[in-house]
This record gives C-alpha cells, structure tokens and sequence, in this order.
C-alpha cells in the first residue's frame, strides 16, 4: 500500500512540474522595430518569441510568426524550419519556425 501511495505522489509531482514547464510566458516583440541581427539574438537568448509585421498584401493587416531557437521549442509532430519575416533593416531576415511534419513515415525513423 505505500509502494502506491510513494508512486501516485512521483506521477502527480511529475505531471504538475510538467504543466508548469509549459506555462511560461512568451514575449512579443514588433520586427519592424528591431534589426534582423537584434531579432535573431532574441530568438536565441529567450528560446522562442511572437514577431509581428505588417502584411504586404493586405493594408494594415498584423502577421505573427513564433520564432523558435531551435528544434527542442517544436512540438512533438513539428520540426523548425527557415523562414524569412521583414525587419527595419532587412526585408528577408532568417528565423527558425515551428511547422507540421510533412512525410508520412516519420514514425518508422529511429
């Protein structure tokens, strides 16, 4: 019976460390108003960050991307991938994105 009670005290101290570990606040910044050099910085020291930018089609429309540092900031279905978002000193700044995996056999891989 303590053997139960010492193994529901480790998976309910496991499960509320990992809720807490999810719940952090992400910071949001405006690219526009940063270099492409200061943007990428932020990325990597914060591990992931909201950037949002004007649309270019569509007048006064606001775009957010969630700029990640690498592929550990994904989620488990997810891999980072390059994309290019404006930034007041470069149009096409790099960033690292968090996007759906695409092939179908990714379960079969090691």
């Amino acid at each position: 019976m303590k053997k139960i009670a010492v193994t529901r005290t480790v998976v309910i101290a496991v499960m509320a460390f990992t809720m807490s570990e999810q719940a952090h606040a992400i910071s949001r910044y405006n690219s526009m108003s940063m270099s492409c050099a200061e943007a990428q910085a932020t990325v990597q020291r914060e591990g992931a960050a909201i950037l949002r930018y004007p649309s270019k089609r569509v007048a006064g429309l606001t775009l957010y991307d969630r700029a990640v540092r690498n592929r550990a900031q994904c989620g488990n279905y997810e891999v980072a991938d390059i994309k290019s978002l404006p930034t007041s000193d470069n149009p096409k700044c790099m960033i690292r994105v968090c996007v759906p995996k695409t092939d179908d056999d990714w379960w079969l891989r090691p």
